[in-house]
């Protein structure tokens, strides 16, 4: 370039530019045609044709579809088996040795919770849940109905 292009800040014509990447084009092939074997196929930039001199063919290649059997966590799968211990707190009191002592057979202890409130799940020992209590088949059963967020369970840890 001259000083003059280099002092001011000139925009190149479009033929100024194609010039010069046909010149960039022609001394790298050039100078790649000298230096390797050529085992790369040849790309002509402006009709966008290969021209190489093995003959190709077409690949088809099956879809690739989900497995049906894999778990969507199978990094999670060793641990499925460990068993767990769960637990349901319908409500808490604080009592007295001499209180405790007095209670026979028909006494009714107070808790803490309300009639109608939800009972709290247990999962080796940590909140995880909270639900309401139903029959089901003439035996308890809990109905989920919060699962306590990790942010919450976080906090508990620290009390």
């Amino acid at each position: 370039m001259t000083d003059e292009r280099q002092n001011k800040e000139e925009v190149l014509s479009p033929d100024e530019l194609m010039a010069m990447w046909e010149s960039a084009l022609k001394e790298a092939q050039s100078s790649q045609e000298a230096s390797s074997v050529g085992s790369f196929p040849e790309v002509n930039i402006y009709t966008e044709k290969t021209e190489s001199k093995e003959e190709t063919q077409a690949v088809h290649l099956q879809e690739l579809t989900p497995s049906k059997e894999a778990s969507p966590y199978p990094e999670l799968d060793f641990i499925l088996d460990i068993p767990l211990e769960i637990s349901v707190e319908i409500g808490r009191t604080k009592m007295l040795i001499r209180d405790l002592l007095k209670l026979n057979q028909g006494a009714i202890i107070e808790l803490e919770k309300f009639a109608g409130e939800p009972v709290e799940v247990f999962v080796n020992g940590k909140l995880m849940a909270k639900g309401e209590v139903v029959v089901v088949n003439d035996r308890f059963g809990v109905r989920i109905t919060e699962i306590i967020s990790t942010q919450d369970r976080i906090k508990r840890l620290g009390s």
